[in-house]
């Protein structure tokens, strides 16, 4: 099977890499050749926004499935169904899972969920995208399939739902010198993360899945954790108290508006995702890694590399600002 990927070195594309090539695929990445090629991969080196470039790189060739992880707006979703009409089977467009209703009317969601966030633009976007790409297919039989991960993390990064500038090692940090994190709300809402090895198996699985072009398919674990439990097995990992701040998303929107989209329009909202429709075409899809043995495997790995430490004092100033307001209130 001859598969390329536009990207194939990011948090979720890297892992979607390695396992097409452990199945045998044969892969080829596109992108602008800034980090590595992995081992087994072809390489085509090219930048995206240059369309004429891509289009004379990809002269000649055929692709039984594309996937690209880094569209993000609607011009960048027609230029790739002039890129790759006709050159490939199967055309995957990464959305997102943020795009599904906001706030939900049920924790509840399928694939059927509407897609409606006023809250975040990036995942009106991706809704925009979709359609764009399904209107394709349904007038021109371009060969799309949408995708839609949630929150999805590798070995080498923790998630957490609020850190500044370069991940979340300032909050780890904190937690090691004994101060208060900020958890959003109370802490109680329901949150489902995602390993990319997991996430992985899915997305393979449904590469090779015949029957699968004009649908949507969100791709997530099955564990649903609540926020205090995710800062508490990060804590654990840690070996060192969890020290909670609650403060309201409304409260931290309004000191700091970038957090509107994140929190509002995406993990201040529980939800439960029923991965009923991947597992019916990705029998591997299963056995998912759970959060305590993938947030282990994360907090050894960003403790044992420097370069993964970095702390974001613009980020420690706010959280300590607002952790001292909140305890004044």
């Amino acid at each position: 099977m001859k598969i390329l990927l536009i990207g194939g070195t990011g948090t979720i594309s890297s892992s979607v890499t390695r396992r097409a090539i452990d199945n045998g695929m044969d892969v080829t990445l596109l992108n602008r050749g800034n980090r590595p090629c992995p081992e087994g991969a072809h390489s085509l080196i090219a930048d995206m926004n240059d369309e004429n470039t891509v289009k004379q790189a990809l002269s000649g060739q055929h692709f039984d499935v594309v996937a690209n992880f880094i569209v993000f707006t609607p011009e960048q979703a027609q230029r790739d169904i002039r890129l790759f009409s006709g050159i490939t089977d199967k055309y995957i467009f990464i959305s997102s899972a943020s795009a599904y209703q906001k706030p939900p009317l049920s924790p509840f969601i399928t694939e059927d969920t509407p897609l409606e966030n006023p809250f975040w633009e990036y995942s009106r976007n991706k809704a925009a995208c979709e359609q764009i790409y399904l209107n394709e297919y349904d007038k021109n039989g371009f060969p799309a399939v949408i995708v839609r991960p949630s929150h999805t993390y590798c070995e080498k990064n923790v998630p957490v739902a609020i850190h500044g500038k370069g991940g979340s090692y300032t909050v780890l940090k904190r937690m090691l010198d004994g101060k208060k994190v900020i958890v959003h709300g109370d802490g109680s809402s329901l949150w489902t993360l995602t390993h990319s090895r997991d996430f992985a198996k899915g997305f393979v699985g449904l590469m090779e899945a015949p029957n699968v072009l004009g649908q949507a398919f969100h791709i997530t674990s099955d564990e649903s954790l609540c926020w205090n439990r995710i800062y508490q097995i990060v804590a654990d990992c840690l070996g060192v108290e969890y020290r909670p701040c609650h403060i309201t998303s409304d409260d931290l929107c309004k000191v700091d508006p970038e957090y509107i989209g994140t929190l509002l329009g995406d993990k201040a909202n529980s939800v439960i995702f029923d991965n009923t429709k991947i597992k019916s075409v990705a029998p591997e899809f299963k056995d998912f890694l759970p959060f305590e043995q993938g947030a282990k495997q994360a907090v050894d790995y960003m403790l044992s590399h420097p370069e993964c430490q970095f702390v974001d004092e613009e980020f420690n100033a706010f959280c300590d600002q607002m952790i001292a307001l909140s305890e004044k209130n």
